[in-house]
């Protein structure tokens, strides 16, 4: 009994962490222990979210009879982490976020196939668009008041220090995961690095280059300190990265684009600035490969 049992602990375990390393891109258990820890650092209620949520998607893509592969990788528990994750930002209520965020999970998990469908008919990855689909329904039938991430754009009173950017930028690479502070975005960083150091470059860079950008913008010191200026411009780049240094950069720009609209507009965007920015780069670069063959076969 032992011997059987115990591989099959380990399987889940390592099922649950590639779950939360899947948040910031990486099928990597080492990944996800680095995403917990510094959950834990930054909130210990955070990380208790992300199991809550990641577990409850995961369950719910076993019964829902989703591919055993994909589940094992991590793909169906990293919306159902973040929608957890969302739930318990949002609401201050423990016993509601619970709630809240079980029944946001689940509705991942369930709709992640579909959905995944729908995608790849236009050759597109979900990301985090599940989490935000799910997330933007209960917020509106809860009738609540935007995000955190969608301030308004202000002018910064005081002056900003080399030291004051690298704590936000370190602080943008943690809100990836819904986590704030130097800390933990080292951590988050370690965490990527564990499975792809170029990966943990460029989410350095995209984090960097987003805050300059809204920086330059007059963005308020508070989106810096909490790092809401970088997450969407380090997912961006991990997600664009293999398209060419080109396509990231452009992608990158997208996205402060996108959540400097968001915030003018009083939307919450969350991570949608990503998604959109990841799918128009992924987009573009089939069209250039695609023109790229053209032009070789029209030459010959």
């Amino acid at each position: 009994m032992h011997a059987t049992t115990t591989p099959t602990s380990f399987a889940a375990l390592r099922t649950l962490l590639r779950s939360l390393g899947q948040i910031v891109l990486q099928r990597n258990a080492a990944t996800g222990a680095c995403v917990l820890a510094a959950l834990v650092i930054c909130d210990p209620r955070l990380a208790c979210a992300a199991l809550i949520g990641a577990v409850s998607a995961n369950v719910s893509a076993v019964l829902a009879g989703h591919d055993e592969q994909d589940t094992r990788g991590g793909l169906h528990g990293f919306n159902g982490a973040l929608a957890a994750l969302a739930a318990f930002t949002f609401i201050a209520d423990n016993a509601t976020a619970i709630a809240i965020a079980i029944l946001a999970a689940t509705a991942t998990a369930w709709m992640l196939d579909p959905w995944s469908r729908l995608l790849r008919r236009f050759r597109l990855s979900g990301y985090s668009s599940p989490c935000l689909l799910v997330t933007w329904a209960w917020l509106a039938l809860a009738g609540s008041a935007t995000h955190t991430d969608t301030h308004h754009v202000a002018s910064t009173a005081n002056a900003v220090s080399s030291m004051d950017v690298l704590h936000g930028v370190l602080a943008g690479v943690a809100q990836t995961t819904f986590a704030g502070g130097v800390l933990p975005g080292v951590l988050v960083i370690a965490g990527i690095a564990a499975s792809s150091r170029r990966h943990a470059c460029w989410a350095l860079a995209g984090a960097a280059l987003a805050t300059g950008a809204h920086l330059l913008s007059w963005a308020p010191l508070s989106s810096l300190d909490t790092g809401l200026l970088g997450f969407n411009g380090a997912l961006t780049a991990l997600a664009v990265a293999d398209c060419g240094a080109a396509e990231t950069l452009a992608a990158i720009a997208l996205s402060v684009l996108l959540q400097q609209l968001a915030g003018h507009l009083g939307w919450t965007a969350m991570t949608a600035p990503f998604v959109l920015s990841a799918w128009c780069a992924h987009a573009l670069a089939r069209l250039k490969t695609r023109r790229s063959r053209t032009s070789r076969f029209t030459v010959s």
